[in-house]
């Protein structure tokens, strides 16, 4: 698959300079935790030797060796993240910037006229779009409880963990879980490709991106967290969906110039796995164990979120 790809379906990202007042420690913590799943240590695997998009650093495979830790059973959902802010009393990015991006097939035919992301025109950034309004002002009846908490931002997350007293997992980590103990397979599930006939295992795109989803899986946009069938360790959606942030930054190592020039305006950007709602094979083919993606920190969208994992103590 060609390198030009990779200007896609993916996340349009804020300037990054919004600055943000240094985030305090809520006093409050979580106390009816959702349920974690264990995951096992011992040897993983990272990346592929099988690369799709090679510009967005996938090469090559490589072990490491990953401690025990739990993971959400799902992403972060709306009735989490509410509880959160209503415990903290927290303004989330988008709140306080007064904006979001929101995907234009996702608005009423009747939206009233936004501005467009040049670069890739089927984002549309949407006034008083947040996590509890997501397509903006009088949309919170689509802020469903069971869904994924959507249009929050990596600086978000981090404030949310520190609630949860949990933390965003490393690459290693969510790669390592989204394997479920399978080696080196493409997907969650193994290495059966999804297609837009009779093979869904996750939620992405069916039909031509952007113009129209054939929703053949059964949903056009986020699907509940806990839908679709788990992996071999239990955890929902580790690709599709939505995007899910990582703790670490999204760099790309590699001699090539063109890849340099490719991520030269990425500095500071966080790295984010699991693809979206948005991926196809035709066009962004980033719904696989080994894909990435990277936004500023303040950057929110209607497709990107989070899960959390725990330290396992002793």
């Amino acid at each position: 698959m060609s390198d030009t790809i990779a200007k896609s379906c993916c996340a349009p990202a804020r300037s990054g300079d919004s600055a943000r007042p240094q985030a305090q420690d809520p006093m409050a913590r979580e106390s009816d935790p959702p349920e974690r799943v264990q995951i096992p240590g011992g040897r993983g695997l990272i990346g592929t030797d099988r690369p799709e998009l090679p510009i967005d650093g996938e090469a090559p495979l490589r072990q490491t060796r990953i401690k025990p830790f739990a993971m959400d059973a799902t992403t972060v959902t709306n009735a989490r993240f509410r509880r959160f802010i209503a415990a903290t009393g927290y303004v989330t990015d988008a709140e306080r910037l007064g904006n979001s991006f929101v995907f234009a097939n996702l608005l009423p035919p009747d939206f009233p006229p936004t501005q467009a992301v040049a670069a890739v025109p089927w984002w549309r950034v949407v006034d008083g779009a947040s996590w509890a309004e997501p397509l903006g002002p009088g949309s919170g009846g689509a802020c469903l409880d069971e869904y994924p908490v959507v249009h929050v931002s990596w600086n978000d997350a981090q404030v949310f963990a520190r609630w949860a007293e949990g933390r965003l997992p490393t690459e290693a980590e969510y790669e390592h879980a989204a394997r479920g103990g399978q080696g080196d397979v493409r997907f969650p599930w193994g290495d059966a490709e999804p297609n837009d006939s009779d093979h869904f295992p996750c939620n992405i795109w069916q039909g031509q991106f952007p113009r129209h989803d054939l929703g053949l899986d059964g949903h056009r946009g986020a699907a509940p967290a806990r839908s679709f069938a788990p992996n071999a360790y239990g955890l929902y959606h580790m690709v599709g969906n939505i995007w899910q942030y990582t703790a670490q930054p999204f760099k790309v190592k590699s001699l090539k110039k063109s890849v340099q020039r490719a991520h030269a305006d990425k500095v500071g950007y966080k790295l984010a796995k699991g693809g979206s709602f948005l991926c196809h094979a035709s066009y962004c083919y980033r719904y696989r164990i080994a894909a990435r993606t990277g936004s500023t920190p303040d950057s929110t969208t209607s497709h990107q979120g989070f899960r959390l994992v725990y330290d396992v103590k002793g």
